[in-house]
């Protein structure tokens, strides 16, 4: 039996096939490269397939008698969204539709999803719980809940039973240096932060420095895309023994600021990181951090790289391993 991963050519997608074959699981990968990396993937099946391919699909599915599916696959850049509505509910929503329809045709019952805190919109109280409202204030938030309950809904009908989880922001790169962070264009703070000491620029912008935080600027929970991984093969585990499908955040549960993750990035990379303060970006709240204490009690989660300095000195290796990327 195998573990489809879609979008196993992404950033955190080919972390977890690291993992899940570290760990002995029989993998099988989909991804439409359309902004996954093949040169990422080490699993040996890897399919250049579309989701909404369903005939395409559907010959994966028997042809490796899936037993599980982890999924990535999505679009995934918030401006975009916003500018791209129909784009990202074609591919997200639709392709969610369609994978489900394929495992529902044959016959399979799990699927770990990779979802997101943009379904949580501007928290109401931190850290942020479970149990939270949900309330999306982007596209691509929004895509993601509606995939969520999709699944939900699915489960009630077909009984294919899910996880979702619920992530902040991911970040860092594999210890090996071999595989990281490739993103065309880059929006994420630390790889865009690291691209200062590689030469790529001059300086880094911090967007708002009056919110109402310790430094005033906005405080984000940063996690190890190994310890995503690793979360993800939990979850398989859980759905293996049979339990009620669930809902779980991942984070460290600690808060940093931009100016704590420029700091700290000196430190790691030894140059100098000149910032420039520009106005606030709508819609970016000022805390967002997890309580990450459900999946550690009922997943038996623990994050194994939980400093900044780690997650950054990771990042820093695979960067200045591969400044170009994988291009």
């Amino acid at each position: 039996m195998s573990i489809l991963i879609t979008g196993g050519a992404g950033y955190i997608g080919s972390h977890t096939v690291r993992h899940f074959i570290d760990h002995h699981e029989d993998v099988v990968v989909v991804d439409n490269l359309q902004s996954g990396h093949r040169e990422s993937v080490s699993a040996e099946h890897f399919y250049e397939i579309d989701l909404r391919d369903q005939v395409a699909l559907d010959k994966v599915f028997k042809t490796h008698q899936v037993e599980a599916v982890i999924h990535f696959a999505a679009n995934s850049l918030v401006g975009e969204s916003m500018e791209k509505p129909y784009e990202y509910y074609h591919n997200n929503v639709f392709g969610m539709m369609c994978l489900l329809e394929v495992m529902k045709n044959n016959h399979v019952k799990k699927i770990v999803f990779s979802s997101t805190a943009a379904t949580y919109g501007e928290p109401k109280s931190i850290p942020i719980l479970e149990s939270d409202e949900t309330s999306p204030e982007n596209t691509y938030g929004e895509t993601k809940l509606a995939m969520e309950k999709m699944m939900k809904w699915f489960d009630r009908g077909y009984g294919i039973k899910y996880v979702s989880l619920r992530y902040f922001n991911a970040a860092g790169a594999h210890e090996s240096g071999e595989i990281g962070e490739d993103h065309d264009p880059e929006t994420h703070l630390i790889p865009l932060i690291l691209q200062v000491p590689l030469g790529k620029r001059d300086q880094i912008y911090m967007f708002g420095d009056d919110y109402p935080t310790e430094d005033g600027t906005c405080v984000r929970d940063y996690i190890h895309v190994m310890d995503l991984a690793s979360a993800h093969h939990l979850a398989l585990e859980y759905l293996r023994k049979d339990q009620p499908s669930d809902v779980f955040n991942l984070g460290n549960g600690n808060g940093y600021s931009v100016k704590q993750v420029i700091d700290v990035a000196k430190k790691v990379t030894n140059h100098p990181i000149p910032a420039e303060v520009k106005e606030r970006r709508a819609g970016d709240p000022a805390v967002l951090i997890a309580s990450s204490d459900k999946a550690k009690s009922v997943l038996g989660w623990q994050p194994q790289f939980d400093t900044l300095e780690k997650i950054i000195a990771d990042a820093w290796q695979w960067h200045q391993r591969r400044p170009g990327g994988y291009e």
